[in-house]
């Protein structure tokens, strides 16, 4: 069992969870709440917005996102064997794990995801949305076989992936909240500021994850170069990758400080 929680990165998974739980929770929530709106069949009194899309169709969002990304992790694994005995010295897969179950549980975790993709997509009327669960699926698959090998990339891919984690929650919760109140308001309200909200969230997901992976390629720098692999390091040596991530460490933090400067000026916040 620890063996399987350490080859589907358990603590990661935990953080996709508070991500999405927080992206509706302590982002959405509070800012359509400041929207006033009067109902049709109201006492005729501004009342706030409300989250709409149900949270039991949440949790199977959720779930279909951890399914996906516990499935990336194990096909991740399976094909970083070779590489991983260089950089780690130890692998899980072909080790404590059989090879053959390790893509046993990737085709699992990847049905499981699909399927509970399409069937929340379809529960929001909009079917689909599902072929995004489907082509994040294949994304992964061939990240790990083949981008990952190639200048960039596969880092782009991941860090994109990465953001796309908060942006599925206002991607399910928009159109719930469209479709209410544009049947049940007297004048639908403009709520596009929830996707620019979350869009801020989802940029620095993308900017962190992608330092992220270039350090964790520097790490890796010697496996990745006995394999032939033409990561960012190994094409453009050691110390010009430092100076890359460096770089996006100071864009990232020039970022956080304009954003606290011009839209929320508040220090704890910033901290």
């Amino acid at each position: 069992m620890k063996a399987f929680l350490k080859l589907i990165r358990w603590q990661n998974l935990l953080m996709v969870i508070l991500t999405m739980v927080l992206m509706r929770y302590a982002v959405i929530a509070p800012v359509i709440s400041r929207i006033g709106v009067i109902l049709i069949n109201g006492s005729g009194e501004e009342i706030p917005m409300s989250l709409q899309f149900p949270w039991y169709d949440f949790v199977i969002l959720v779930a279909a996102t951890v399914f996906i990304t516990a499935g990336g992790y194990v096909i991740n694994d399976y094909f970083d064997i070779k590489t991983d005995l260089i950089n780690k010295g130890k692998v899980i897969v072909g080790t404590k794990i059989p090879r053959r179950q390790a893509m046993m549980w990737h085709s699992i975790f990847n049905i499981a995801g699909v399927a509970a993709g399409f069937y929340i997509s379809s529960k929001s009327g909009y079917i689909w949305l599902g072929s995004l669960f489907l082509v994040v699926s294949g994304l992964l698959y061939f990240y790990s076989a083949s981008y990952k090998r190639q200048f960039l990339i596969g880092n782009i891919i991941v860090a994109l992936l990465t953001a796309l984690v908060p942006m599925l929650v206002v991607l399910y919760e928009w159109p719930a909240l469209f479709r209410y109140y544009a049947i049940n308001a007297i004048t639908h309200p403009k709520i596009d500021i929830i996707i620019w909200w979350v869009g801020g969230f989802a940029l620095f997901a993308f900017l962190t994850n992608l330092i992220r992976e270039i350090i964790k390629d520097i790490e890796d720098f010697e496996g990745d170069v006995a394999y032939g692999r033409n990561t960012v390091p190994v094409v453009l040596g050691v110390l010009s990758s430092k100076v890359v991530s460096v770089s996006l460490i100071i864009l990232t933090i020039a970022l956080l400080y304009l954003t606290w400067y011009f839209f929320i000026n508040d220090i704890i916040t910033f901290v």
